[in-house]
């Protein structure tokens, strides 16, 4: 994966997040609430506990983008949303509604740059984002002053570089690609590998694995599965059985395989 354009991407993604938002919730409370990028993460200080939401990513990106606010920052956005003070139990779901509409600014917004796309976005608890890559977003009008923080993982990381460095990819392919070269190393095995799905675990309940555990997938049984090489997405399609052992029947490729070949 290139690192570079990865990151590049993902704030690409996280500046259109960071309009819509914006705008969704300077609709709610009735005054402007602009949220801008930050171009370096703050050192961390505590705001109170965390709430996460997760934004999952279909179409031509797929993967999950988690949001993280604050309890005081939620409850304070919350209560001029309502004009009332709210229960707890109800903040994160009216802030939930409130990220939701965005949804379709974002969709406007991404997908001149990454094709067709579609979110899906719910609340999440008990998440532990070690290795992931995070943006993190400020809100000038917010007097707590509690930044908001994107969480990218890998598979829309990977995706969203992929799919930007596409078209450039494809144009080298055709402009510096010998033919007579490739058929030097046409006999080469290359290692492919099927992804079902993945999901992300503490470490309290990948110690508590044992024979019998059941690990829920991030992917329904109707979804494509993806074809890797080498960690990269090179096809999806339908799992299959070929006398006896698994295969899969392609129904897509994002791009040319031989661009994947050229990196």
């Amino acid at each position: 994966m290139d690192n570079a354009g990865s990151k590049k991407s993902a704030r690409i993604f996280a500046a259109a997040f960071a309009a819509a938002v914006g705008d969704a919730i300077g609709r709610a409370i009735g005054s402007a609430w602009p949220l801008e990028v930050m171009e370096t993460a703050e050192p961390s200080s505590r705001q109170g506990q965390p709430v996460h939401f997760r934004l999952t990513v279909d179409g031509a990106l797929r993967g999950e983008c988690f949001v993280e606010f604050y309890e005081p920052q939620v409850s304070a956005l919350v209560e001029k949303m309502l004009g009332q003070p709210a229960v707890d139990d109800e903040h994160a779901e009216v802030l939930a509604r409130v990220l939701s509409s965005a949804t379709a600014g974002l969709k406007s917004a991404l997908t001149g740059q990454f094709g067709e796309i579609s979110f899906r976005l719910d609340r999440v608890a008990g998440l532990a984002f070690g290795g992931m890559f995070v943006v993190p977003l400020a809100a000038p009008a917010d007097p707590s002053g509690a930044p908001v923080r994107l969480y990218f993982d890998g598979q829309l990381l990977a995706a969203m570089s992929a799919t930007a460095t596409g078209a450039n990819a494809a144009d080298a392919a055709a402009a510096g690609f010998d033919p007579a070269n490739l058929r030097l190393v046409m006999d080469v095995e290359l290692n492919v590998s099927l992804r079902f799905g993945q999901r992300q675990l503490p470490l309290r309940e990948v110690l508590e694995l044992a024979s019998g555990s059941v690990i829920e997938l991030d992917r329904m049984v109707d979804e494509p599965v993806e074809l890797l090489l080498d960690g990269k997405l090179i096809a999806r399609g339908e799992a299959v059985i070929v006398d006896g052992n698994y295969g899969l029947r392609i129904t897509e490729i994002p791009q040319p395989v031989a661009s994947h070949l050229l990196h």
